[in-house]
């Protein structure tokens, strides 16, 4: 049975694809835009695939200039995730999430956090202020 959590909109836009999900913050420059892995040495993501996924982070690092280029290249090979779970936004990826057309949610559930894991299918609905946990 899939069940809704209520989230709080950053960007329009509804998704669905597999989750990836960490507890490390993320640099998008280290995500090679070729293929969308996370090339960040001894990040718990290193080696993974982020590209067409659902990625739950708990926020970014690095400078403003470093994330937008990352999702830009990325968005040039069509390799950037298809949405954004984010614990603390930041001004930077927020606005890079609306500039390449990326739903972005924050404010869910501690629930939610107990209840989803990598390769959980979600749909999340920003505009409708929803994500879904999908039967699998």
């Amino acid at each position: 049975m899939s069940k809704k959590f209520a989230c709080h909109k950053l960007s329009e836009g509804k998704a669905q694809g597999e989750v990836v999900r960490t507890k490390e913050r993320i640099m998008f420059y280290q995500v090679r835009p070729e293929d969308g892995v996370m090339e960040e040495k001894n990040h718990e993501l290193e080696g993974q695939v982020l590209a067409r996924k659902v990625l739950i982070f708990p926020g970014g690092k690095g400078s403003s200039v470093v994330q937008q280029d990352g999702l830009y290249h990325l968005s040039r090979f069509d390799n950037m995730p298809v949405a954004l779970i984010i614990q603390s936004p930041d001004q930077v990826l927020v606005a890079d999430a609306i500039v390449m057309e990326i739903p972005m949610v924050d404010r869910l559930p501690e629930e939610f956090y107990e209840t989803v894991k990598t390769g959980d299918q979600v749909l999340v609905n920003a505009d409708e202020g929803y994500v879904e946990i999908l039967d699998s």
